[in-house]
């Protein structure tokens, strides 16, 4: 198979857009035995595992940011990417070249058929891989699905676990309820670690307190930190990731590292993450951009909307959401009684249409309109007399918004 060919078949075409949950296949033995074949790289490089449902690259982000100023060598894994799969691979802030990831590609491309990898779990093993080579002296790993089958989980030595806000999501995976997705993740804990989590939903709270106290595992909850702190992504939840931020980087004393107060407020405040509550502009004109895909986070973004100047007069959003997603309620928790919402498809996903959504909610036929393309709705707001205030958000999907910042690199 020639080189392109392979990539391609693994969906690693820079700056594809194609769904790696079209060939999902949740399990941990095919990565498991793919790491054996591999050698067993970063076998004892310890990781910090972060799973939960929403706010698990922001927590990366903010613990990322802190580490690469104390200058601690860290190898992070994230997903998914906004424009490009090299996104994924990171020494401190410094990603993977397209180089690098082709070639460890190709020379891990036997075991990767061997074991029929999807490409979520070939990107992990590449990072893996790549981390051994270059005596990375810690480890980010941010769960893709779930936790307890999730390729990252195939790594054992995983001693601080954190943990985002856990809600309803890819229940198509993880269980119909609030419950059996809770368990789903809490199966991360690994025995006697230290589990850094803030405020959860009661259910979520006991079931995470159960496993705890099975495995031996320490439980440290926190207060979302308060307003003295400077962080570098906006957004009242921010508080909350950057607490957990705070508190993994704090428990990393027991694995030999001690990082200053000062140095992690520091770190917070340099903090960037595309993607998420992101103020950015289209022609000189401002726009929003946040990545809200599930219920769970447009609720969140929701609350950050009553902050916002002269949104009580109604928002703009452009949506794009996949066919997968609980549209209704992501829907409800967005939008309002004096909201436009435009409806566009998100480039090579099954996205929802008006009409589809229509056949469900007929409440807001007044309020959805339909667009090609997000240039399409930016075109028709440029012609109004003013620009919309607040400016016009563009969520619904994280691929959506990468469509949009590949566009705009061009």
């Amino acid at each position: 198979m020639s080189d392109e060919a392979f990539l391609r078949k693994s969906n690693f075409t820079f700056g594809s857009k194609s769904s790696e949950y079209r060939d999902m296949n949740l399990g941990i033995d095919r990565m498991s035995m793919a790491i054996n074949a591999m050698g067993d790289p970063c076998e004892n490089i310890p990781a910090i595992h972060i799973a939960g449902t929403n706010g698990k690259g922001s927590i990366a982000a903010f613990i990322n940011s802190v580490l690469s100023l104390v200058d601690i060598k860290t190898g992070v894994t994230t997903s998914p990417h906004l424009v490009e799969w090299v996104e994924r691979i990171c020494i401190n802030k410094n990603q993977i070249s397209k180089k690098e990831f082709q070639s460890l590609s190709l020379a891990l491309s036997p075991i990767i058929e061997k074991y029929n990898l999807t490409p979520f779990e070939s990107v992990i093993a590449i990072a893996l891989k790549y981390f051994t080579l270059k005596e990375v002296e810690l480890l980010i790993l941010e769960v893709g699905l779930g936790g307890r089958l999730d390729a990252t989980t195939a790594h054992k030595y995983r001693p601080i676990i954190a943990f985002g806000s856990i809600g309803l999501d890819h229940c198509e995976y993880l269980g119909d309820n609030l419950e059996k997705i809770a368990i789903e993740k809490a199966a991360v804990i690994t025995p006697n670690s230290s589990i850094i989590t803030a405020k959860q939903h009661n259910i979520v709270k006991r079931v995470l307190q159960e496993t705890a106290t099975k495995q031996q595992a320490f439980i440290h909850w926190v207060d979302p930190l308060p307003s003295d702190w400077k962080l570098g992504l906006s957004g009242a939840i921010q508080k909350e990731n950057a607490a957990v931020a705070k508190g993994v980087i704090s428990s990393l004393k027991n694995i030999g590292w001690n990082i200053s107060d000062e140095q992690i407020r520091k770190g917070l405040s340099l903090t960037k993450w595309p993607g998420r509550l992101q103020a950015t502009k289209w022609k000189g004109r401002p726009i929003i951009v946040d990545g809200a895909h599930n219920p769970h986070a447009a609720k969140q973004l929701s609350t950050e909307r009553n902050s916002w100047t002269n949104q009580e007069s109604g928002v703009i959003w452009i949506l794009g959401i996949q066919k997968r997603k609980d549209m209704k309620n992501i829907l409800n928790n967005l939008i309002r009684e004096k909201d436009l919402v435009w409806i566009v498809p998100i480039p090579n996903q099954q996205s929802w249409s008006k009409s589809q959504i229509l056949s469900y909610c007929p409440e807001y036929r007044t309020q959805l309109k339909e667009a090609l393309c997000m240039e399409e709705v930016f075109s028709i707001l440029e012609k109004r007399e003013k620009w919309p205030s607040p400016p016009p958000i563009i969520s619904g999907s994280l691929y959506l918004i990468g469509d949009l910042f590949k566009g705009k690199s061009k």
